[in-house]
């Protein structure tokens, strides 16, 4: 696969596990889905997806560099990540929803 294909991935990866990550905490979750509160087993899938999403962008980073330009362009990236996903939770929160379609409305935990 060509090294700018890898790396593409490698950033959409990185966009895709912040976003979840950012999902994962209530105050972002509001704005994306409005008033609705998140289970904890919810929580802790995306917190883990996130951070899978994140660790295999620095997988395929690696594949394309050598370790020390990997890990340079993998910050960069996560940089620009974090930006998109600040800009967007900024401007235009739904358009996160496609990151977290999978939760069903029944799975909501009710506010203590």
């Amino acid at each position: 696969m060509p090294d700018a294909l890898l790396l593409a991935a490698a950033m959409a990866a990185n966009v895709i596990g912040l976003g979840w990550l950012a999902l994962s905490m209530d105050v972002h979750w509001q704005q994306v889905r409005g008033a609705e509160s998140l289970a904890r087993s919810t929580v802790r899938v995306l917190r883990w997806l996130g951070a899978v999403g994140v660790v295999f962008s620095l997988a395929l980073c690696l594949a394309v560099d050598h370790a020390s330009m990997a890990v340079l362009v993998w910050f960069m990236a996560l940089a620009g990540a974090a930006l998109t996903i600040a800009f967007t939770l900024s401007w235009r929160p739904s358009v996160l929803r496609v990151l977290a379609a999978w939760v069903r409305l029944s799975q909501r935990e009710l506010p203590s």
